[in-house]
């Protein structure tokens, strides 16, 4: 028995030890959108001679919320970032890993579809975009695969070009997204054909709708934003999906798409005024703070630069209201753990 304790505690030792010892830098991983965000606030925070730079690594949405919730060890990362808020079924993961987080939202941004500006400006509604690339609709009680071949056959008005637009792939926060708010709430939830065959196959909230072509219209182009950048100023026939940033840093060349009537600018996504915009998040792991050292200090550093006059709204991140920063400074500091009933509200 007593050797077993031994055995037991020796073993828990070893475990702190090497948590404590084996990484002295924050390592963080997820969305490309974030990605920008992070990088600018862990560049800031490295110049501090007395800390490591944190390591901040891209991978998508997904990757983010998997991998900070795997394990708790060195090995695993610290904080995963997120453009889509973690599904309840997410955490279980963690829970099934004992791992517990904390929620922390850092600013909204913008999911625009653009183009260069030596092409055609798109000026589409919501629902004729979500009509464009979502793989089956109806057609005559039918769901078929779509059959648009050029934006003029969804609506003369479009422009008689090939339905040819670049975005991220399933991993992707953006792209989840952008399916539930242009091909499902967009086009199946408000089209009037669409949601009665979307009702009819027992599909009520159009969440089949979801689902991306597969057959060339649309086309996965991983999750580096700046590399859809590239195709688009080489190809102006051509459209992409990413976050407003990748426009904003990238607006001489590159020109977005009007949504329902609302163009992507700073302004009305920040008034709430453009229809496809969403939170950015980053998810932090209780068990590596205090272990892995400064986590507490890049939290501050964010809470330093993102209100309207900080350096990410600069580089395009739309700001939260002062209530709600303040809500999440506040969460930096009390470590409230993240549960499925938070999720839900």
């Amino acid at each position: 028995m007593y050797k077993n304790l031994f055995a037991f505690t020796f073993l828990t030792i070893l475990m702190n030890v090497s948590l404590a010892h084996s990484r002295d830098y924050i390592s963080i991983a997820g969305s490309s959108t974030v990605l920008p965000f992070a990088t600018i606030i862990a560049e800031t925070f490295g110049k501090d001679p007395t800390v490591k730079t944190p390591v901040v690594e891209s991978g998508g949405s997904s990757v983010g919320k998997k991998g900070v919730c795997e394990g708790i060890g060195t090995k695993y990362i610290d904080i995963g970032n997120a453009s889509s808020r973690m599904k309840t079924k997410e955490l279980a993961f963690c829970n099934k890993n004992k791992v517990k987080l904390t929620e922390i939202k850092v600013g909204y941004d913008g999911i625009v579809v653009a183009n260069s500006k030596k092409g055609t400006l798109l000026e589409i509604s919501k629902a004729d975009l979500g009509k464009a690339l979502t793989a089956k609709i109806p057609v005559n009680g039918k769901w078929v695969d779509n059959p648009y071949k050029k934006w003029s056959d969804i609506n003369p008005s479009l422009p008689n070009l090939p339905i040819r637009v670049y975005g991220p792939p399933t991993t992707s926060g953006t792209r989840a997204s952008y399916a539930e708010m242009v091909n499902q709430k967009g086009y199946c939830a408000k089209d009037k054909v669409a949601k009665a065959a979307s009702k009819a196959r027992g599909d009520k909230k159009g969440k089949k709708c979801r689902a991306m072509r597969t057959d060339g219209a649309f086309i996965e182009a991983g999750e580096q934003d700046n590399l859809i950048v590239q195709k688009l100023q080489e190809d102006p026939k051509a459209y992409g999906i990413f976050g407003f940033s990748y426009l904003d840093q990238n607006s001489d060349t590159l020109q977005g798409a009007v949504i329902s009537k609302t163009a992507p600018t700073f302004e009305n996504i920040a008034g709430n005024n453009y229809s496809v915009s969403r939170a950015l998040y980053f998810y932090v792991k209780h068990a590596h703070i205090g272990v892995v050292p400064n986590i507490d200090k890049y939290m501050e550093k964010w809470v330093q630069n993102w209100d309207g006059d900080g350096i990410l709204a600069d580089a395009g991140m739309i700001p939260m209201p002062k209530a709600e920063r303040a809500k999440y400074a506040k969460a930096m500091k009390d470590l409230p753990v993240l549960t499925a009933d938070m999720l839900k509200k």
